[in-house]
């Protein structure tokens, strides 16, 4: 009795209802799963006319194929083929497993040469660090000391105090200047001038007093002079090593601070001082009221305050983040200073002691003291909000999201508009004192990775990502 499809007898037979042929279970039910048919007869069959049938069980003979030994000798010469082609097999994946495990001990090695190197020259900036720290100024939070300095001198302490009083009494009365630009004028602004391309890389320019010439440089070192009237670089210097970070007027002299921890000041092109007190990149400038002191922060986490007077660092103050930013308050007695610990730090001028510290969502961005004395508008590394913080009561009294990454922030000299920018545009917020709200004069689509007022506030500069500077101006004005 043989499986009508196999051909060979049946372990489990079974008989077809319809055909009478007999077939293994596994194999016929497979069939009928699959065609629905006899394999035989090719009628129509299902499970229900399968019978099962009683045998007694069958020994399965040998196959032909090994019944002889020329069929044994083929059969052991395919398994040796099959086992010398699985050892050749095993032995590529061995070589290969070498070649890799080589390469991961190099990198390996490698890696522990380079964390060596970094460890012993970490070291070595720590000892370098410990031996120029001379004595600890005593500071409110504990979060200041003093380097390489006794203090302020007497006569600078003087300047400050005098300074303070002189500002702080007209403050208050100062209404807003004749002539100053109007929300109106500023709703009409509209790019009327754009530059070619000044300095690659650069982040911040500064106007002088009159209004008619720009201080910046780019990633090559070289600091220039733009003229708004001549339209070019009148006067270039060069720093010789590093990238610019900042340049601002002190006067008709220049001063610029550098990639690589130097401040420089110039006058008509001639080099007046250069100053290396920091450990690192210089990355804000300031300028103090009175003119006498300028300001440097840097990521060595130290400010430095320099006398501008007898060309010397009057005092260098260690603090516990590296600084981004830097400002000196209207009345010149306090100097804020971001840190990348997303804090707002805040100092006496005259003592150094840490008077307040407010806490931002990021590192600080951006910063600037409103000329109303109370307020300091400050953003974080890509927020898209400025926040007002209230002097006064140590809170945070404004947000203002202007939907985009912000770059740059600017106070105008009667306090009344704010301009914020950024690489996606420019907005101009003012608050005004009569019905105490905010309002928008100004939204525009010009990049502005740094932003200035013009002159009585009629125009307004824009530095953008490529380093041309766009002139924004109502057209009926034509002036910076």
């Amino acid at each position: 009795m043989l499986c009508a499809i196999s051909g060979e007898a049946p372990q489990h037979p079974v008989a077809s209802r319809k055909s009478g042929n007999v077939f293994e279970r596994r194999l016929i039910e497979a069939y009928i799963a699959e065609n629905g048919r006899d394999p035989v007869t090719d009628e129509d069959l299902s499970t229900d006319d399968l019978i099962e049938l009683k045998t007694s069980r069958i020994v399965q003979p040998r196959p032909p194929t090994l019944t002889s030994i020329p069929s044994l000798l083929s059969l052991f010469q395919k398994e040796w083929d099959a086992l010398a082609l699985e050892t050749h097999t095993l032995r590529q994946q061995l070589i290969q497993t070498r070649q890799e495990l080589g390469t991961a001990l190099y990198q390996h090695d490698a890696a522990a040469r380079v964390i060596a190197r970094l460890s012993l020259e970490r070291d070595e900036s720590r000892k370098a660090l410990s031996r120029v720290s001379v004595h600890s100024s005593p500071a409110v939070t504990g979060e200041a000391m003093q380097v390489d300095s006794t203090g302020l001198s007497q006569d600078l302490v003087a300047k400050i105090g005098a300074t303070q009083e002189q500002l702080s009494k007209t403050r208050r009365k100062r209404g807003v200047p004749d002539g100053w630009v109007t929300s109106e004028a500023l709703n009409s602004f509209t790019p009327i001038e754009k530059s070619k391309v000044l300095y690659d890389g650069a982040r911040s320019f500064a106007i002088n007093t009159r209004g008619d010439s720009a201080l910046l440089g780019g990633k090559d070192g070289r600091v220039g002079i733009y003229s708004m009237s001549d339209k070019a670089i009148v006067q270039e210097m060069n720093v010789g090593h590093g990238s610019i970070t900042d340049a601002l007027w002190i006067g008709d002299r220049v001063a610029a601070s550098t990639s690589t921890g130097h401040v420089r000041i110039w006058e008509n092109g001639t080099e007046l001082a250069d100053f290396s007190g920091h450990a690192g990149e210089v990355t804000a400038l300031a300028l103090h009221p009175n003119g006498d002191i300028l300001a440097s922060v840097g990521v060595d986490k130290s400010y430095i305050f320099y006398d501008l007077t007898t060309r010397s660092i009057a005092v260098q103050i260690l603090t516990n983040s590296a600084l981004t930013t830097a400002g000196f308050h209207p009345d010149g007695h306090l100097f804020a200073a971001g840190g990348v610990d997303s804090q707002i730090k805040v100092f006496d001028v005259k003592n150094a002691t840490n008077a307040a510290n407010f806490d931002s969502t990021g590192p600080i961005a951006a910063m600037s003291f409103s000329e109303n004395g109370t307020w300091l508008a400050t953003a974080a590394n890509g927020s898209t909000i400025v926040s007002i913080w209230d002097l006064r009561k140590a809170a945070v009294l404004h947000r203002i999201d202007i939907s985009g990454p912000i770059s740059s922030v600017e106070w105008e000299y009667s306090g009344q508009f704010l301009a914020i920018g950024g690489p996606g545009g420019l907005v101009v917020q003012q608050y005004s004192k009569t019905s105490k709200a905010w309002s928008e004069p100004l939204k525009i689509a010009v990049a502005a990775v740094a932003v200035r007022w013009g002159t009585s506030a009629g125009a307004l500069l824009c530095l953008d990502t490529e380093g041309c500077l766009t002139t924004l101006t109502t057209k009926a004005i034509n002036r910076v």
